[in-house]
């Protein structure tokens, strides 16, 4: 924990940028309507239903891979086609936390930024970047160290999501969203991935055309993974095999019937201490048990691409469109638990 302290309240204090925020914080939106819709009673102990959603920060275009960071209790937040990252705080407001978050020169796509977020277990920021095609890490003085950007010699097409297991392995996903045209992709696939601290890499999933969210189950013995395909918007769980490689898939969640009258693809993913997903996905947020079944979902009323857990564990931000919400839950993010984190 010293580390993280160190690294974050580092990063935080010395190396904001001064540029003005391009958002408006505690924006209202009267033409849009959120509220969270029951549809199992297992819902009632996990969120209550009259929580109110809050909108934190607005004037995005399309914000990404949130993440909390306990130490300095901020949330930073990637604004993709913008290739920036944002840094909210309660009190503050939002503010650019790291311009050309992703490619620094012109923009070669309509996604040149940063998407997915996390720290590792050091504390350090991990970032999936779009436009370098690459993972990397964010030192404490704000320099890049590029951890993975090729597979077997050719280039990644645009990492998108990632989560991080206890002993340091990174799950992460490679649609061709960062290239503009699939074509343009050297592997000629769209894999899931997982990254060993010792720097090899693994080709865990390769049949997916859009592999988009990922995430671990508490016990980090299945991976999760979303498909944003609008002929196969599904969920999948894939068991974890002892040598690291993933057992047969099986669909968790098909979302197909949601996604005919409710905006949204399964995008990023949040897993709370129980093992139920919460998914973003065709209405917001779809709060679905490891077995599989939909216990409710939050309703946002745009597409929604991606959820942390944050605060003391139990407060649930979404990144949704153009905005950054929160609501409370009853429950606790897995990585509180497992880290001691929760207060």
């Amino acid at each position: 924990m010293t580390r993280l302290i160190t690294l974050i309240t580092a990063t935080a204090i010395g190396l904001i940028s001064t540029a003005p925020a391009m958002a408006q914080d505690k924006h209202h939106e009267t033409a849009v309507k959120r509220y969270i819709e029951k549809l199992d009673p297992q819902l009632d102990k996990l969120i209550d239903i009259d929580s109110p959603i809050e909108v934190l920060s607005s004037g995005h275009q399309w914000t990404e891979g949130p993440v909390w960071i306990p130490s300095d209790k901020a949330l930073l937040f990637s604004d993709v086609p913008r290739n920036k990252i944002h840094r909210w705080k309660e009190g503050e407001g939002t503010a650019v936390f790291v311009d050309k978050s992703g490619y620094e020169g012109p923009a070669q796509s309509r996604e040149p930024g940063s998407n997915g977020l996390m720290l590792d277990n050091e504390g350090n920021l991990i970032v999936c970047d779009h436009g370098n095609q690459r993972v990397y890490r964010r030192e404490s003085d704000g320099t890049r160290t590029t951890l993975i950007d090729r597979f077997e010699g050719k280039h990644f097409n645009s990492p998108n999501d990632l989560d991080i297991d206890k002993v340091g392995n990174i799950y992460f996903t490679d649609p061709p969203y960062g290239l503009g045209d699939p074509s343009k992709s050297e592997l000629g696939f769209f894999g899931v991935y997982r990254l060993s601290p010792d720097g090899n890499v693994k080709l865990l999933v390769k049949d997916l055309l859009r592999p988009n969210g990922v995430a671990l189950s508490p016990d980090e013995k299945t991976l999760y993974v979303a498909q944003s395909h609008k002929p196969a918007p599904v969920f999948m769980a894939y068991p974890i095999l002892d040598d690291g490689a993933v057992g047969e898939g099986k669909v968790l969640f098909d979302a197909s019937e949601h996604a005919k009258t409710s905006p949204g693809m399964p995008d990023g993913m949040a897993i709370d201490k129980e093992g139920n997903l919460w998914a973003t996905g065709p209405g917001g947020v779809m709060i679905i048990s490891p077995d599989g079944t939909l216990l409710g979902r939050i309703m946002m009323g745009k597409k929604t691409a991606n959820c942390t857990f944050g605060g003391g564990g139990s407060i649930l931000y979404m990144t949704s469109s153009d905005n950054v919400c929160r609501v409370k839950t009853k429950t606790l993010g897995r990585k509180y638990v497992q880290k001691g984190l929760a207060q």
